[in-house]
């Protein structure tokens, strides 16, 4: 995705990362809205899940979906994000969180999009973000339509 936003910048993003609950997942399951937005997004993008996993069930539960899944031990998590992050080249990343262990992907991150879903949301993270959404699927569909992203952003 190529988009010039005025007054504010031009993004190249060919990577989205996601962290997983909270955020794609709601109580470790992912609604089908949800997975087929993924199955979409992935004709255009690679799709990441980093995560601490808190249930226990993201392969399970990704299983099918066009995403490759990172998972860190609790207490690493956001140093793992990170690292992650920047190997792929964070200035060609868009990262989707909502907890405190994706604030440093989210300063990396060529752009960030904090999700206030019914799990909650980390409060400084929304400070931090550059979008935020009221749901996850509100949060893909920038991507799938990124004129919203310019209605955000423009300056």
């Amino acid at each position: 995705m190529h988009v010039t936003i005025p007054g504010y910048k031009t993004l190249t993003i060919d990577k989205l990362v996601f962290d997983f609950n909270g955020t794609l997942a709601v109580d470790g399951k992912i609604a089908d809205d949800v997975r087929n937005r993924l199955h979409r997004l992935a004709k255009d993008f690679d799709l990441y899940v980093l995560t601490a996993d808190t249930y226990g069930t993201v392969r399970e539960t990704c299983s099918g979906l066009p995403v490759t899944v990172e998972v860190f031990p609790g207490s690493s998590a956001a140093d793992g994000k990170l690292s992650i992050v920047n190997q792929l080249g964070a200035s060609s990343c868009a990262c989707i969180g909502n907890g405190r262990n994706d604030a440093a992907m989210f300063e990396a991150s060529a752009l960030s999009v904090a999700v206030f879903g019914r799990e909650g949301t980390y409060g400084p993270l929304l400070l931090q973000a550059d979008v935020c959404t009221a749901s996850i699927t509100d949060a893909l569909d920038l991507f799938l339509y990124p004129a919203r992203l310019i209605a955000d952003l423009r300056g």
